[in-house]
Formats: structure tokens, sequence, C-alpha cells
């Protein structure tokens, strides 16, 4: 039994929701889960509806609704036959009726997590309905009824785990299962999401909820590669990976666009592989995530932009104690995560990607010694069998980077990763050498 999830991208249109209909109607008849994302379009305009809502202006939301659902009767009008066209308009305008009486309200943040839910419920339906055209049985598994967060906003693996088997044995045995991506519930009932890259994250709970033989996440990229393909023109993409080869990848940008980071998480724990997809060639093996790893190999480069580096020196660091968790209490304090840090007697080196509160940061660290910020910055990170026995290859980093200035260097935290801060002027040149020097 596989979870296979779907990403916007292969739901774009009639035809690609025809062309993914396709492909999992090819699948052996046992019962597999498929996760839908909504499309991309459908979740901005779900967005700007809210917006307009909260701003207190109904008619600008009632016009975008009204402008939401033409498509998506144009859209069943595509897919479907006639008579089954007919029953889907009538559900389509029952749901957008829904979102209408939203704006009569009081609007709060309930509304708006009930207004975002509606696009992967829409498809759902949509999906569902079009393979059952085909003559696939495939029955619906709503998320709502088994995807929830507790108290901490963090995944209640147990209910998932007993509320999903009770689901799908409520509605019988069937060729597929759909459901939805991205939306659960809270500890409160009430209808919630998992964020950015929550389909993934839904997937993997999923997968080891049930125990799944494999996750698949199916995009139309082709899968994670070993370099930046924009800038190097000889990349390539990565066969295999462990999960924390693919967590360090995904986290600072090789393959975020086709698997967020909290998609490794529940996979690794529960020793479930991933599989990293393209729509456009699904004869093609992808990128396999495990426990496995490929001894004394680099298996790609990956560089994460808009990086700002802050250093904080002071003489009060020399042989003090406690000095270094004060200063993560302030970046904690302004919920600002810190993705590299470097210490010396004298010294602490710390880099951050969300500029929102850099102020007040910097601010509150003057009394701990003089400040310095330097923004457009760039970590660039060489991923694969770096451990200290695997002697050679942090010096071959190294030198590859000799012509370019280099502001800080990581390692030790992770033996699968070497991270270096660059200014971003210097990236192009660095991705390159880099190639060159170990591939």
């Amino acid at each position: 039994m596989k979870v296979l999830k779907f990403g916007s991208s292969t739901v774009a249109s009639a035809k690609r929701i025809k062309e993914t209909a396709e492909l999992v109607a090819k699948l052996p008849k046992e019962g597999n889960i498929i996760v839908l994302s909504a499309i991309k379009e459908t979740s901005d305009c779900l967005d700007e509806i809210a917006d307009y809502l909260y701003k207190k202006n109904p008619d600008g939301a009632k016009e975008l609704t009204n402008t939401l659902e033409h498509k998506y009767l144009s859209l069943v009008r595509e897919l479907y036959s006639e008579k089954k066209a007919a029953e889907a308009t009538t559900e389509i305008k029952k749901r957008f009726d829904e979102i209408r009486a939203l704006s009569k309200d009081i609007f709060t943040l309930f509304e708006e997590k009930k207004i975002i839910a509606q696009g992967e419920l829409l498809l759902s339906y949509i999906f569902s309905e079009y393979l059952t055209e085909m003559g696939i049985k495939a029955k619906v598994v709503p998320a709502l009824e088994f995807m929830k967060i507790d108290k901490n906003e963090e995944a209640d693996t147990t209910f998932i785990k007993s509320e999903l088997a009770k689901q799908i044995e409520k509605i019988g045995k069937a060729d597929l299962y759909i459901t939805q991506g991205f939306i659960c519930r809270n500890a409160y009932n009430e209808i919630d999401n998992f964020g950015r890259g929550g389909s993934d994250y839904s997937s993997a709970l999923i997968g080891a909820a049930i125990e799944a033989d494999e996750i698949q996440i199916w995009s139309d990229m082709d899968g994670i590669y070993n370099n930046d393909c924009a800038i190097v023109k000889e990349a390539k993409p990565v066969a295999k990976l462990s999960f924390d080869e693919a967590a360090e990848l995904s986290y600072f940008g090789n393959g975020d666009k086709i698997l967020h980071p909290t998609c490794i998480l529940p996979a690794k724990l529960a020793n479930i592989p991933v599989r990293l997809m393209n729509i456009h060639q699904p004869q093609s093996e992808g990128t396999l995530i495990s426990t496995d790893y490929t001894p004394n190999k680099i298996e790609a480069i990956a560089a994460k932009d808009g990086i700002t580096a802050i250093k904080i020196k002071s003489g009060k660091m020399l042989l003090a104690h406690g000095f270094l968790r004060r200063v993560s209490e302030i970046f904690e304090s302004y919920k600002t995560s810190v993705d590299m840090i470097t210490t010396s007697e004298v010294g602490i080196s710390v880099t951050i990607d969300n500029n929102k509160h850099l102020d007040e940061i910097v601010n509150d660290l003057k009394m701990f010694g003089t400040v310095t910020v330097h923004k457009e910055m760039t970590i660039v990170c060489v991923v694969g069998d770096l451990h200290d026995d695997n002697i050679g290859f942090q010096a071959k980093v190294v030198n590859a980077l000799k012509e370019i200035p280099v502001s800080m260097i990581s390692y030790g935290g992770s033996f699968h990763n070497i991270s270096f801060l660059i200014h971003s002027k210097d990236k192009e040149a660095a991705l390159k050498v880099l190639n060159e020097s170990l591939f």
C-alpha cells in the first residue's frame, strides 16, 4: 500500500487532472491513498478573498468568489460527461454559497481557515468524481475527520492513526482512497492547516499511520538535482539520498519546491522510503530517499539566498557561562530562527533568513557588545558523506572556494553537511567551482 501526493502543478488544469487520473488508474487495485493539494491559483484567490473580508470589503470578496466559481464550473464542464457535469455544477455552487455566507458574519481567523480549506476540498471532490466516471472505485476519506494537531500545534499521531483506520473501515473497500493534504483540525476541533508545505507533511503522516510501503511525492520536476539547474547546466538528478541528506537539501534550497522539510521526519521515524516523481516521466525511478546512504560520496550542492549575518563581539564572553543562552533567548523572543552559528572566545556569528524583527533584535543584542550586520548573503552547503573519518573531502570543498570570500564556515553539527556563508554576488561563481571540483 502506497501514499501518493500530487502537487498543485499536477492538477493545474482539466488536461493535467485527466493525465493524473489516468496515471493513478493504472496503479494496482490495492487501496492506495491519493493526497491532493489545491490548485495553486485557487489557494492564492482564497487568500485574497479572506484578505478582503478582513478589510471589511465583502463586495470585493464576492466578486473574487464569483470569478473563482466560474472557473470551477468551466472545469467540470470540460472534465465530465453532460450528466455528471450537471451533478457537479450543483455541488460546486453549493460549496461557493458556503464561502459567500462567511462574509455575512464577523470575520476571524476561524472563518479564514474555513475559506482556505476549500481549495483541497473542491479538488478532492472533482478528482474522485472523475475517477468514478472512469470506472475506478474511488472513495473520499475526509482529512478533517482524522487529521489533527494538538495544543502545541504538533501532529497528534496517535489520533491520526486510529481515526484514519476507522474512516477507511467505515467507508469500505475501494480501488483508491482520496484525501486532502494541508488541512486538519486543531485541538479545539476547529478547521486549521499545516501551513506552507502542508500537503507533503500530511502525506508523510498518513504514510506513517498506515505503515505504507512507500510515500511518493509527484510534481512536474525531475526529483532533486545535485546543483542549481539555473546556474549549472551540467546539474543532474540524484538517484538516491538518505533522510538526513534530503533534509539538508530541502531546507537549504535544492529540492524545496518538490519536497518540504517537514515531510522528512515522520517518514524517517517510521522508516518509510519517500520517492520524488515527475508527472511527465512516470517511467523514471525519480529520487529515492531512505535510511540508506552512499559512503564516501558528495551527493549535491545547494544554496539559500536572502540571508542576513549578525556578529556580536564582546569581551564579556571570555570565560563566561550562559552568554550563548542569553543571546539565543533574544532570537527566541522574536520567533526568529537561526540558520548557522559559529563562536569564538570573544564573539558569536549567526545567520537568519527573516528580517522582520531585525532592528529589534540588533537593539537588544547591543546590551552584550558590538553588533555588526551584513545583508545580501547566501549560504552554500555541500551535502553527502562528510563523516570525520572520510578524510580529504572537507579539504577538497574548502580548496574549491579558495578564490571566493567566505564569511563563515559551519561543520560538525551534521556529518552530512558543510556550509559556507558568502556574499550573494559570489553565489554563481561558488556553485560553478564546487561543481567542477566535486563532480
